[in-house]
């Protein structure tokens, strides 16, 4: 049997993501304040990231989410209380996610985000990245760092990862793997776009992200 590429235009799971933000923050029983000085973030970032006028940087979304305690997912995705795995693997008509069905974030600082897996998962994100030209992680040179193991293939472009004190370049075919919780920033080295898959495991077993 063969499988037929879904076509159709998905939104991107920005439109939206910020009333998610803040339901899951009102959820919490946190004012934007609070949380704010949780991450160390200003009130007013909240306020703008909550509202949409801000688009969140990978670190930012990424202290948000561990912070409220969800899944990146239910968030992309809006579920509000996501069942498992196997529930709904059991309920979906393919495992198969085709480009065109891919649920996709367009984040600050020229990075997207497009998901790979047909299902959700508690503690596995499951990506396709783009970095654009100029694209990074955290902007302003800034580390961030949080908990799990990230494992990342480069497709095409190349790709900078600073870890700690140490700085390495990944050509297209190039794998890395390394622990999240030592300070890192993934960065576009070249002139053309970086295309990478990306996952990050274990990230929801610590309730704290920290951009440094």
């Amino acid at each position: 049997m063969t499988n037929t590429p879904q076509t159709h235009a998905v939104p991107d799971a920005l439109d939206g993501i910020g009333d998610r933000l803040r339901e899951e923050r009102e959820r919490a029983g946190l004012s934007q304040r609070k949380l704010a000085g949780r991450l160390g973030l200003s009130p007013s970032l909240i306020s703008q990231l909550e509202s949409g006028s801000t688009k969140p940087s990978v670190g930012t979304l990424y202290a948000i989410v561990t912070e409220l305690g969800v899944s990146l997912d239910s968030v992309l995705r809006g579920a509000d209380d996501a069942p498992s795995p196997r529930a709904v693997e059991s309920a979906s008509p393919t495992p198969v996610v085709n480009p065109g069905s891919r649920q996709s974030i367009d984040l600050a600082s020229g990075v997207k985000w497009e998901e790979l897996s047909a299902v959700t998962e508690d503690g596995v994100d499951f990506l396709f990245a783009t970095y654009e030209v100029g694209g990074a992680s955290t902007p302003d040179e800034s580390l961030m760092r949080h908990h799990g193991r990230e494992y990342g293939y480069i497709v095409s472009g190349t790709l900078g990862i600073q870890i700690g004190f140490n700085d390495f370049t990944l050509e297209p075919g190039d794998s890395i793997a390394f622990d999240s919780e030592r300070p890192h920033r993934l960065y576009n080295k070249g002139d053309t776009p970086v295309k990478a898959v990306w996952f990050v495991v274990g990230r929801d077993s610590d309730n704290r992200t920290n951009s440094l």
